[in-house]
């Protein structure tokens, strides 16, 4: 019923709705005017190389991209493809799986490319906003020109930042809303301040600006300025992301606002490098950021503290966003089980301290690697347009999916398709001058998806299952054995078979050979994620006995796996239907107690040498029992610290290669 009271309170849009959107969802696409028309000025060779038309085209192309890839693309048509109120591309994925098995390519690639992103977005926007103080004469009478400062200032800010994480943002995460709202205004006021001085500049509203700059003269970048201009739109797919959070009509009322606040502060910061590039004073300023320029002076502290603030929403977006990936992709096996928290009380927050770690680190690295923030422009956006392009791929299928007219859908995959692999083209060509970070980061994260899916899917080919009725007389004799110590009242052994009559040879060989467990109940449960992202089911099938019961949990990807809860409920209602008898036990602190002890038995593989499998099939099965080594441990992960737990170890036995058994031969003495 929980996930039933969010989907109706976000459904409709609301003040309180629209004011929390603009805090959760916008942090990264908010602070995008930051550095896009700085970049695209650097790349240009600065303010004495730039013309009214050029201006003109820039603004023009900044206004086509965001109503194309951000209004268009994802606000009015991937915010439809909701699973169940929640968005993002795993959530996307899963809508669509069932259609052919290679769209799981694709969503590891996006959200592989989304979470390299996620890494970078904290260092780019925090270091962007913390550079204004340069233009501040007493920072730099106190502090010099040194860029050492700005960068030790910002790996504060950030460690302070994924400190936090571990307390839960639930309070400042009220504060998050008013100060966006603030933002956008602030963005929207200092924009028309600039533009008042020449309104004529909307007539770069016109497609006719945008081409003839892409393909004029005046471009000393040509096809390449897109990859400056593509950063306008990253924050574009962290508005899908975040959907599950605050709901797409509140998207939907909220995004007009923050569009038109972002499109008055490019148009300000155009009209500015207008009448700047007629002022010598400006001609040989160093990294020159128009942002900050067009402020006035008395405004200035105040412009500068404000978009730290944006910047730091920004980056705890995308932290959030980053955890909420990995927890999604954890429950679909494309990733190691980490160690989960749920630190506050708001509904989604999650805690993954392994991730936090990470992304601190890797945050770090890119600041004291690159050092200044347009440089970590040339890294950021690669990723970005490989997880629109992914993204585009599974939307294609989700609209045939929907019976949607097949003409129709592939014109959107041809128009957006095209729109965004001109975007990847364009940043490719920042790959050397530091785009290779990020397809590193992406790659690594990819491989770790690939090696957990691909190891799975070896082991469920490989594996030996048994029927399960082959082994009722011999587990009826075993717990009526009275010259046998009783192991537990009910064992539960984990399976990942979901055939209702079969169970994996190794685990009946735990029960019966290892050491035989005399139990009053068998339990083997088995746990499925679905495509939904909050269901909580569970069917059942006891063979016809008293004392054997196979169980499948299907859980949403949403959902925690709370093993020992759901198995207390679960037993305690088939002893109320009559289809295991109740547990008396003479010893307990509740008397109307129905159902006795548990011990969980958990079995763990190890690659067997004898196993036969070819060389990379192999190195896949040793790498995920090696990551397995340092992830967390499957009683955390099934919630069974305060329970009854064996972990027992078997070899894996996949594939075994007969021909090289060696057969001792006796000698006499």
């Amino acid at each position: 019923m929980k996930s039933n009271t969010k989907q109706n309170n976000i459904s409709k849009a609301t003040l309180g709705g629209i004011l929390v959107t603009l805090g959760v969802v916008y942090g990264d696409i908010g602070t995008s005017p930051l550095y896009v028309m700085k970049s695209v000025i650097q790349g240009n060779g600065g303010l004495e190389n730039i013309s009214e038309n050029f201006i003109l085209g820039v603004l023009s192309l900044v206004f086509w991209t965001i109503t194309i890839l951000t209004t268009i693309k994802y606000v009015l048509i991937t915010l439809n493809a909701d699973n169940k109120g929640e968005g993002g591309i795993f959530s996307l994925y899963t809508l669509v799986r069932k259609r052919a098995k290679w769209l799981i390519i694709p969503a590891m690639i996006g959200g592989s490319a989304l979470l390299a992103d996620g890494m970078l977005t904290p260092a780019v926007t925090v270091t962007s906003a913390i550079e204004g103080l340069d233009l501040i004469p007493s920072f730099k009478a106190s502090f010099g020109s040194n860029q050492n400062n700005i960068v030790l200032i910002v790996i504060v800010i950030i460690s302070a930042l994924f400190f936090i994480q571990h307390f839960g943002t639930d309070l400042i995460g009220k504060m998050f809303g008013p100060i966006m709202l603030i933002w956008f205004s602030t963005l929207a006021i200092f924009g028309i301040m600039n533009l008042s001085h020449d309104w004529t500049l909307l007539r770069a509203l016109s497609p006719h600006y945008a081409v003839m700059t892409l393909f004029g003269s005046e471009n000393k970048l040509g096809f390449f300025i897109l990859g400056g201009i593509f950063l306008s739109s990253t924050g574009a797919e962290a508005l899908y992301s975040d959907l599950g959070h605050v709901g797409k009509h509140n998207i939907y009322s909220s995004w007009p606002y923050v569009k038109i606040c972002l499109l008055l502060n490019y148009f300000g910061q155009g009209a500015w490098l207008l009448a700047a590039r007629k002022n010598p004073a400006f001609l040989n300023v160093e990294d020159l950021n128009p942002f900050f320029q067009m402020i006035p002076h008395n405004f200035l502290i105040y412009g500068i503290i404000i978009s730290t603030l944006a910047a730091i929403i920004a980056s705890q977006a995308l932290i959030s966003g980053s955890f909420t990936l990995v927890s999604e992709a954890i429950k679909l096996n494309l990733f190691p089980r980490l160690h989960t928290m749920y630190p506050s009380s708001t509904k989604g927050q999650l805690y993954i301290p392994t991730i936090n770690k990470s992304l601190w680190f890797v945050c770090i690295c890119i600041v004291l690697y690159f050092g200044n923030s347009a440089h970590m422009e040339a890294a950021y956006g690669l990723a970005i347009t490989v997880t629109m392009l992914m993204t585009t791929i599974l939307l294609f299928n989700y609209l045939l999916k929907k019976k949607t007219p097949f003409a129709l859908a592939v014109s959107m995959l041809i128009f957006f398709g095209t729109f965004e692999f001109c975007f990847f083209i364009a940043n490719a060509a920042k790959f050397m001058h530091g785009g290779f970070v990020a397809v590193i980061i992406a790659l690594v994260i990819f491989f770790i998806m690939y090696i957990w899916i691909k190891g799975h899917y070896i082991k469920l080919r490989l594996l030996e299952n048994v029927p399960i009725a082959d082994y009722k007389t011999q587990l009826n004799q075993l717990r009526q054995d009275a010259d046998r110590p009783k192991y537990t009242t009910n064992l539960v052994c984990l399976t990942s078979c979901e055939d209702p009559n079969q169970i994996e040879r190794s685990i009946m060989y735990s029960i019966l050979d290892k050491r035989p467990k005399k139990a009053e109940v068998y339990w083997f449960v088995n746990i499925s994620v679905t495509d939904e992202p909050y269901d909580a089911e569970y069917s059942i099938d006891t063979l016809g006995t008293l004392y054997i019961v196979k169980v499948h949990i299907k859980l949403g990807f949403r959902v925690e796996q709370k093993l020992n809860v759901f198995l207390r409920q679960i037993s305690t209602e088939l002893v109320e239907n009559g289809e295991i008898k109740i547990q008396s036990r003479n010893y307990t602190t509740m008397p109307d107690r129905k159902v006795g002890d548990f011990r969980f038995i958990i079995i763990q593989e190890q690659l067997s040498y004898e196993s036969d499998l070819d060389f990379w099939e192999s190195l896949v099965l040793k790498s995920k029992l090696f990551i397995k080594r340092y992830t967390v441990s499957p009683t955390k992960w099934f919630g069974l610290e305060n329970s009854d737990v064996d972990i027992e170890n078997v070899p894996l036995f996949l594939g075994c290669n007969k021909h090289h058994h060696t057969t001792l031969k006796r000698i006499p003495k």
